[in-house]
């Protein structure tokens, strides 16, 4: 049986090749280490991602294939046009990230658990204060009622979690996101794992080959760490 390798307590520990990943589950790669900044922008950089539930160690992942979705390809139906036509969600950008996050932890009916941890939460918190780590927000009659949240190195920006409470809201967030990435230059949404839900809004499956050398190669230039503004 392949034992899990166990990371060091040095942040800029590398983690073991991609291919060392388990096949069964899919993808786990490594466990333990910490979630500071510096760890966490080794393993985006690698295509690497943690995903644990409370109880368990750090988890580190990297399934193979994995799902990404490019900007411009988004799938936008035609009951989301007439959404975004209506204009009923003011949109903004890193004015309430620890609020999305939250959000998104809330139980849901096919989830009752979740992953975003105490732990997980500050350590993106910190994210988003050193400027890597953004949230798009859909707010009505000041209160927000969709959005996501993830990572930005370079070019690539890591999907982490969406969540809506008003129908459409985390779809009208994820075109907002999409347009202001094809603004600015960025290639690629890393979407992790596949669901029927992100297919039907434009995803593909890459294998992880492909996905890491993308990745390798556009975390390398683009925009620089920072907050992010609605245009």
């Amino acid at each position: 049986m392949t034992q899990i390798t166990w990371l060091a307590d040095d942040p800029n520990t590398a983690f073991p090749p991609l291919e060392q990943a388990f096949i069964e589950p899919d993808g786990l790669l490594a466990a333990g280490g910490d979630l500071s900044p510096a760890r966490l922008l080794n393993a985006y950089r690698h295509g690497i991602f943690p995903w644990y539930s409370e109880g368990q160690p750090i988890l580190w992942w990297s399934p193979d294939p994995r799902c990404i979705l490019f900007p411009e390809k988004l799938k936008i139906s035609r009951s989301l046009r007439k959404t975004m036509k209506k204009q009923a969600f003011e949109i903004h950008m890193d004015t309430a990230f620890t609020k999305v996050m939250r959000a998104c932890a809330e139980s849901r009916p096919d989830q009752p658990g979740t992953w975003i941890t105490d732990d997980m939460l500050n350590a993106y918190v910190q994210m988003h204060e050193l400027g890597y780590a953004h949230s798009i927000e859909c707010w009505q009659n000041d209160h927000l009622v969709g959005g996501l949240y993830g990572i930005a190195i370079g070019q690539v920006f890591f999907g982490e979690s969406m969540f809506s409470r008003v129908s459409d809201a985390s779809k009208v967030a994820l075109v907002h996101l999409c347009q202001y990435l094809i603004a600015h230059d960025f290639k690629l949404i890393d979407s992790q794992v596949h669901s029927a839900h992100l297919e039907s809004l434009g995803a593909e499956m890459i294998p992880r080959q492909e996905f890491a050398a993308l990745v390798q190669q556009y975390t390398a230039t683009g925009q620089s760490p920072g907050k992010w503004k609605k245009e």
